[in-house]
């Protein structure tokens, strides 16, 4: 039985996915097998993995396409290894990335979930090492995880390995929700178990590609219903600040497509003390504000510099 089993949806990323599947390939830890879920691509995404000589690879199709939820759950059910790390097919993993989430596991026992911090790979190859000063400098459990994520997220799916007894628990990712389904499934892991955690960059996490989900419109997806949380979250603040903090960014969103009917419902659920100033003063900014901002932080990537609203 492999140590890791490695689950990689593919749809329609023929540009990205040999170079995805080959930093698996060259990891300097190397128990472990590759399960490609080939999700109903139109491009030649499977030709390209096919090409692969590799006995580590098996491919799952899909006969149509069910969404990036169904296809890592896929992958999940048919996983061999006790632990699970995810990669999607435009992001790339440092050669040691599985080493280094192998000795998260062996040095913190008490831990389920092992992520790593990321690099992120902008437009002209400018790439931007993800900063979040709230989290510690060398390995160990992340004594918050919600409030650690009020800032910049301190890992993505790419970056996560999680023990197959958490799926056993808490349930695989809901294939309802369309967009940030990855927030979803991070409230319900991180709520009940210990998350061990390197800051070391070891993924690269492309921030633009072929069909990337963030390309389409907003308004026609099906974001997580952060009500179910708000019983928990009772008893944790740094919880209710997350909901509150995500709550934000996609109010924002409605706004921006003039999607005022949603934009009005997640408004009225935030209380503004879990917002900063700037977060506060965006949330009831005139959208015309908000392209602009949009624009200006977009020209700074370019110069290699992000500009948040996070602190």
């Amino acid at each position: 039985m492999p140590f890791f089993t490695v689950v990689i949806p593919l749809f329609n990323k023929e540009t990205f996915i040999v170079n995805a599947i080959n930093s698996v390939l060259t990891q300097t830890f190397q128990d472990f097998e590759i399960i490609v879920i080939e999700d109903g691509s139109t491009d030649n995404s499977l030709a390209k993995v096919a090409e692969i000589k590799s006995d580590a690879i098996q491919i799952i199709q899909h006969e149509k396409n069910k969404g990036l939820s169904a296809a890592r759950n896929t992958g999940i059910q048919k996983a061999k290894a006790d632990f699970i790390a995810f990669l999607d097919a435009d992001d790339k993993w440092k050669s040691n990335y599985l080493e280094k989430i192998h000795s998260l596991i062996v040095q913190f026992p008490e831990a389920q979930l092992f992520a790593t911090n990321y690099e992120e790979l902008h437009k002209d190859n400018v790439v931007v090492v993800a900063q979040n000063d709230t989290i510690q400098s060398n390995d160990g459990i992340v004594a918050d995880f919600f409030g650690s994520n009020l800032s910049r997220p301190i890992y993505f799916p790419g970056s996560l390995c999680v023990a197959k007894t958490v799926f056993d628990t808490i349930g695989c990712f809901d294939e309802t929700i369309t967009f940030a389904e990855d927030v979803d499934f991070n409230i319900r892991a991180n709520a009940q178990f210990k998350l061990a955690y390197s800051p070391e960059a070891l993924v690269t996490y492309t921030l633009f590609s072929e069909n990337q989900i963030t390309n389409s419109s907003f308004s026609t997806k099906t974001i997580p219903n952060f009500n179910a949380y708000e019983g928990w979250a009772k008893t944790n603040p740094s919880l209710k600040k997350y909901l509150d903090f995500n709550r934000y960014i996609m109010a924002r969103s409605y706004k921006m497509e003039r999607n005022w009917e949603n934009y009005a419902k997640l408004k009225a659920e935030i209380n503004p003390n879990s917002l900063n100033f700037k977060q506060r003063f965006l949330l009831n900014s005139p959208m015309i504000l908000l392209v602009w901002v949009k624009k200006i932080k977009a020209f700074f990537i370019g110069k290699g510099i992000v500009m948040t609203t996070y602190d």
